[in-house]
């Protein structure tokens, strides 16, 4: 397994649609496999409840269960934190960007 080069600037195209991980989830593993969150929460020992609030995103996915997932969805528990960190991100970007603008109205010229 090749080792993870982290530097400052490492970033995503920012040209992907920012998906949520629980839109990830339901779109790219859950729906293709005909999985209901029951099902996954038997196979990952998540609770449907929590899967379903990851799905609506009103809960975040945690190492825990990126570790959970991983294993049930051959996938990496990096992967489903990245997807988390970039979506919380992107929010907060989003966030800070909105308030920023309504402290700093447009001026007006003579």
């Amino acid at each position: 397994m090749e080792p993870i080069k982290l530097t400052p600037s490492l970033g995503v195209d920012p040209s992907l649609r920012l998906r949520s991980p629980g839109e990830v989830l339901l779109h790219d593993y859950m729906r293709p496999e005909a999985m209901n969150p029951a099902q996954l929460a038997r196979r990952t020992g998540i609770p449907a409840r929590h899967i379903k609030e990851v799905l609506s995103g009103s809960r975040r996915v945690t190492p825990k269960y990126a570790i959970r997932l991983a294993v049930v969805l051959r996938t990496s528990a990096l992967y489903w934190l990245v997807l988390q960190a970039r979506y919380d991100l992107a929010r907060e970007e989003r966030g800070i960007a909105t308030t920023a603008a309504a402290l700093d109205p447009p001026s007006h010229r003579s």
